[in-house]
């Protein structure tokens, strides 16, 4: 699975690749689809630039990105998005057009409750458990953890000789999972060593603009669509040299 991360808080002032608008994010969906991509995950924006949990917002990209692709398509609910964790769980339920999934940061306040709220109207919930917090130990005795559709494994070390072993131990903290799916991946410096890392261990991984503005050999994306076609060829590398694995297999 590569699942492509368009925007996420970057702006188009830090790379070409970030797209904005309803139609743009549409059009850099459709390109990254078929540049091999199977599900999609989008930081809905105001007209000024802000990420936003807004039922309008929200039901404007989620409905342009739908014209243009038929795969999964999923938002985020980071706390930078709406800081009142009550707020939040308002906001989800104000929802006139459901994503198929949402992302929920496990160590930010009130992460259950919203998890609980999406999983009740029928959404999908990515566990995102990050490197560097206690995001894993709350998710390792949360009731609520069996029943997310999989968990973001989001390794913070951004240095590129050190975000492999980040990541190695991140995987040994969230241990089993509760049994879910296991998304990896890196940010910026470390976004190719972990995506890399992930093909090896037959996990998925996420790349596109909200992780990484550049290419493997450091030059600019242009496009999501280009980040994207690197990762496949990157997972078709690791297939090569390693042959087919088991997911989790090491």
């Amino acid at each position: 699975m590569i699942q492509v991360c368009l925007n996420g808080r970057r702006g188009a002032d830090v790379s070409a690749a970030v797209p904005l608008s309803p139609e743009a994010l549409a059009r850099s969906a459709a390109e990254a689809v078929a540049a091999g991509a199977t599900d999609i995950h989008v930081h809905p924006r105001t007209p000024c630039g802000q990420d936003t949990l807004s039922p309008r917002v929200v039901a404007a990209t989620l409905t342009a990105i739908r014209a243009a692709v038929r795969v999964p398509v999923g938002v985020t609910t980071g706390a930078w998005a709406e800081p009142d964790p009550r707020r939040r769980v308002e906001r989800v339920r104000e929802w006139s057009v459901l994503p198929d999934h949402a992302s929920v940061n496990w160590h930010e306040p009130g992460a259950e409750e919203l998890a609980t709220a999406l999983l009740e109207r029928g959404v999908g919930v990515e566990a995102g458990l990050w490197s560097g917090t206690e995001g894993h130990r709350l998710f390792r005795r949360s009731p609520v953890a069996p029943r997310v559709l999989r968990v973001l494994a989001e390794v913070t070390d951004t240095d590129p000789a050190t975000a492999t072993g980040s990541a190695r131990l991140l995987l040994a903290e969230v241990g089993t999972a509760h049994g879910r799916p296991v998304l990896l991946h890196g940010e910026d410096g470390g976004a190719w060593p972990v995506a890399a890392l992930a093909f090896r261990l037959g996990l998925g991984t996420r790349i596109g603009a909200e992780d990484v503005t550049v290419l493997p050999d450091g030059r600019p994306a242009r496009s999501n669509a280009e980040l994207v076609t690197e990762a496949v060829r990157l997972r078709q590398a690791s297939t090569a040299r390693s042959g087919p694995r088991g997911p989790g297999q090491p």
